[in-house]
């Protein structure tokens, strides 16, 4: 089994792809788009150790029943009597506690610092381009509510060896003097990185066609056929692909191709919509989230800027809501009173779907059904952060290296 078909053209796949062409593997990868234009694409760009609280956290079952009736908040469930959808919304309940943001932190921690070392080494080599730039991120807040939140969240950050540290107000107009900012505070996690996510995805393409991998454009995959112990073959829309090793990394279709060989873990597709504009006038020095809005903003080049946010739990295929988009532009408005951003015209929108698993923490190893099939799914807003680690790791687990980190918290079948 030396050859690898994996399914997936985003972040993920394309890391998988790397590191085992790296490892002396024939490796293709099938992607049903043009690998142009999916959530690794229109995503904020961080690389952020800092993001230990997964989304299944107590605050965010509080706050969503609390913005689920307004059209323009950050976070939305669809509700809908849809077996998937329950499954995934109970698990995601269960697993909002205490105990699992603290059982969760490490790992998050582990495989987001391990990807940020990956990258760091990629941006050494000439044929790379991405704007790797290390600035930090701001979270910056207007309420002692958000206060109190980023006093236990720079606590907690140092508590994990994480540089992070909380701005007065003057301390923020020092770290942005160009611009005005309605707010009291933020933190500064010194620990984070950001890059140009587009310029990520080039690059990868560009040096994995170099190195000989096939990326095969437009190939729906319809089902994986298996014989025993073994995924034997992937069907698509226009071909038959004999399989060695498959590692599924389709993002949020990733579920229903799993459950054709009756491998399951509860996965929604979590949808969300960025803007990416000419600064002008508005220029950040630094990337930063909006706090209470759960907006975020990044500075891609000198000249370029992006804004995105929300969290819309729907299946895929459901109609955009922009009313989104209205909610994103008035964060930004009223945490900088001089951007006098404007909603774009609907062209001008990017949306795409996240996979969410039900607990906040990726998938991402084999399964007990199969020897030869990996799973590299669910890591919701945090795909381009883990992107390079993951893709390391399913290297280390098909070519039986001890892997880089513990893998356990990510096992795929950890719901039974």
């Amino acid at each position: 089994m030396d050859q690898v078909l994996i399914i997936g053209g985003g972040i993920i796949g394309l890391s998988s792809a790397y590191f085992l062409r790296g490892a002396g593997f024939e490796v293709t990868v099938l992607d049903q788009g043009d690998f142009q234009d999916n959530c690794s694409y229109g995503n904020a760009g961080y690389i952020c150790p800092s993001h230990v609280i997964p989304l299944a956290s107590p605050g965010k079952v509080r706050q969503g029943i609390k913005w689920m009736f307004n059209a323009q908040s950050p976070f939305y469930i669809k509700p809908a009597l849809h077996r998937d959808l329950l499954k995934w919304g109970w698990t995601f309940m269960r697993s909002a506690t205490k105990d699992h943001v603290a059982r969760s932190a490490v790992p998050l921690r582990d495989i987001a610092l391990l990807s940020q070392q990956e990258y760091q080494q990629w941006s050494r080599q000439p044929e790379f381009d991405f704007a790797l730039e290390y600035k930090g991120l701001l979270e910056i807040f207007r309420t002692e509510a958000g206060r109190h939140h980023a006093e236990e969240a720079v606590h907690k950050c140092r508590e994990l060896g994480l540089d992070a540290e909380l701005l007065s107000r003057d301390q923020l107009s020092q770290l942005e003097p160009g611009v005005l900012v309605d707010a009291t505070g933020a933190i500064h996690y010194k620990c984070d990185a950001h890059v140009y996510p587009n310029r990520v995805m080039q690059s990868l393409r560009n040096v994995l066609e170099a190195k000989g991998v096939q990326l095969l454009p437009h190939q729906k995959v319809l089902r994986l056929e298996h014989d025993g112990k073994n995924i034997q073959r992937v069907i698509t829309d226009k071909s038959t692909f004999d399989a060695g090793h498959v590692v599924l990394a389709a993002g949020s279709w990733s579920k229903k191709l799993a459950d054709s060989v009756g491998v399951s873990f509860p996965l929604m597709p979590g949808r969300g919509y960025s803007v990416t504009v000419q600064q002008g006038d508005f220029q950040l020095r630094h990337p930063a989230i909006l706090m209470e809005r759960s907006v975020a903003l990044t500075p891609l080049d000198s000249s370029t800027m992006r804004f995105g946010g929300t969290m819309e739990v729907v299946p895929t295929g459901t109609p955009p809501r922009y009313a989104r988009v209205q909610g994103i532009v008035n964060a930004v408005n009223a945490y900088f009173p001089e951007a006098h951003l404007k909603v774009p015209q609907v062209d001008n929108v990017w949306f795409g779907y996240r996979p969410c698993s039900a607990d906040g923490l990726p998938y991402i190893g084999r399964t007990t059904q199969y020897q030869n099939l990996l799973i590299a799914t669910g890591h919701s807003m945090l795909g381009m952060s883990l992107g390079a680690g993951t893709g390391k790791l399913i290297a280390e687990l098909v070519t039986g290296q001890k892997p880089s980190i513990d893998m356990a918290p990510f096992c795929v079948e950890r719901f039974g």
